[in-house]
């Protein structure tokens, strides 16, 4: 990260906060709509989905259609309706305690995301662990092989029935099984993308919400099993069946959301915010692949990184104000992009670029040994 620290030198926090010093206030009315009409939208496509394949219309490729159209506007709600646990574990602690109730009932525990998994995402945000191995969501993935890029990338196929095994099946034995507990909070608790994360232990008042979040989702579980086959007289099997392909493009949208966020060139060091920005990427462009797979302000990154409490809803302006009223050569327009792919790409062809490197020098090594 040594190119970030000579430029961090030159960027002033606090001109930067004096130019938003407004726009910090979330309004709440705007949380409840937005949340609202998105997740009830996509309750409604998975229902229109469902109704499709169960009709006689005709013809079929035109009720093909329709359905794939239906699940693409389900897919997009379901995800921005999920992405405001982003939003939650960022607002004040003591507000909005209505909205994170109304979010896990009718998003957090059907989707088995309740909120309690993403409370470590603080920990990415903070200066003595962003970018080390206190940090859950950061891997150096360009100065690894380009394979964990792919492998990454993979988990939207096995993730959802890892999942499933979390809460409907290890949530009740940790109940009773006290090394369970604590192995499965620390190592099966969270949503990172580091598979080698530990999460530190809960405090009574933290263990006391989990508990309740892990209940709710293993009763909705035996629910999703139960209340079909005593009153409707069968499985659900083409509501798994739809509701495994719905986490295979969820998971997908994130993990490639996850990868044009950040430049991942951290030395695992302490970083400061203005460092931390400078590792993150803006995403300026209104597309379509940018809006769907970062709603909820999650395009203004390096915006959010130096304003972590910063509402998604102003976040668009704070960075307009940014760009107008910074001088031009501030670093902050350095973390500019204007597409997903290129991003990823770069962060390929880096990851690539250092794997040569690498085995040229071990190469060398092993030249000069002999």
């Amino acid at each position: 990260m040594l190119s970030t620290k000579k430029n961090a030198v030159v960027f002033s926090l606090a001109e930067a906060r004096a130019i938003v010093h407004d726009l910090f206030a979330p309004a709440a009315w705007i949380y409840w709509c937005d949340f609202l009409v998105t997740i009830f939208t996509g309750y409604a496509c998975l229902v229109l989905v469902r109704l499709l394949f169960e009709w006689s219309w005709q013809p079929d490729w035109l009720r093909l259609i329709a359905a794939a159209m239906a699940f693409a506007m389900q897919c997009a709600c379901f995800y921005r309706a999920v992405m405001f646990i982003h939003e939650i574990v960022h607002l004040p602690e003591n507000k909005f305690i209505g909205f994170r109730i109304a979010w896990n009932l009718l998003c957090g525990i059907p989707f088995l995301v309740p909120s309690f998994t993403y409370y470590t995402h603080l920990d990415h945000h903070r200066r003595k662990s962003f970018g080390t191995p206190d940090d859950g969501e950061y891997l150096p993935l360009a100065t690894r092989s380009p394979w964990w890029i792919g492998l990454y990338l993979s988990q939207c196929v096995w993730l959802a029935p890892v999942v499933l095994i979390r809460f409907g099946l290890l949530t009740p034995l940790a109940w009773i099984i006290p090394p369970l507990r604590r192995l499965v909070h620390r190592r099966f608790s969270s949503l990172v993308m580091d598979p080698t994360y530990i999460r530190p232990l809960p405090t009574k008042a933290g263990l006391r919400m989990i508990w309740t979040q892990e209940l709710a989702c293993f009763v909705f579980l035996a629910a999703c099993v139960i209340v079909p086959r005593v009153f409707l007289h069968r499985w659900p099997i083409p509501i798994l069946i739809q509701g495994y392909l719905t986490s295979v493009v969820l998971i997908l949208m994130n993990c490639l959301r996850t990868l044009a966020s950040h430049r991942y060139w951290s030395d695992g060091e302490e970083a400061t915010f203005v460092e931390q920005m400078l590792d993150s990427v803006t995403l300026d462009n209104d597309s379509l692949p940018a809006v769907l797979l970062n709603p909820v302000g999650l395009r203004y990154h390096a915006t959010h990184h130096l304003f972590p409490s910063l509402p998604y809803h102003n976040m668009r302006a704070a960075h307009r104000r940014l760009l107008a009223q910074l001088p031009a050569d501030s670093p902050y327009r350095q973390t500019v992009a204007y597409s997903v792919w290129p991003v990823i790409a770069n962060l390929w062809q880096r990851a690539s670029l250092h794997q040569r490197q690498r085995s040229a020098s071990v190469s060398i090594c092993h030249a000069a040994m002999d």
